[in-house]
């Protein structure tokens, strides 16, 4: 059984936008990536459970890219996230409204190549892009 490692933000909002901002193609592509030298050129959603995901990352050099996709288990709307990777790791995500920001607890089976610490932080860094994404749209 892999590790699992959690990484976790708050953002300033209201669950509807933030739920919204997470799940809307429109809005995937604009913050899910965990650099500036990266981008999401394309998002397909279908929330729902047995529904497919896939995400374009690519550099914007165009030196490398991949398409990270899934399958979602399990949907609370606005409450709760669960998917399982293409390559069988699972991913939980919970939303919880606390006043006026949301908290977003993100906890995903770690992949044995790079350090847990590396995908901590890459993964903290997406969730990084997102509270500043919807910090930014009033």
């Amino acid at each position: 059984m892999n590790e699992r490692i959690t990484v976790m933000t708050s953002v300033q909002s209201n669950i509807d936008k933030v739920w919204r901002f997470w799940t809307k193609p429109e809005h995937i592509t604009n913050w899910n990536f965990a650099t500036d030298e990266w981008c999401c050129p394309k998002a397909e959603n279908d929330l729902k459970p047995n529904g497919r995901f896939s995400w374009r990352m690519e550099a914007k050099d165009g030196s490398m890219g991949f398409d990270f996709t899934g399958t979602y288990d399990k949907i609370v709307d606005k409450e709760l996230i669960s998917y399982k990777m293409s390559d069988e790791r699972k991913v939980d995500i919970e939303f919880s409204q606390n006043g006026n920001e949301v908290t977003i607890s993100e906890t995903f089976d770690a992949e044995g190549t790079n350090s847990d610490e590396q995908q901590r932080a890459g993964w903290q860094a997406i969730l990084g892009n997102f509270k500043k994404y919807v910090e930014s749209k009033s």
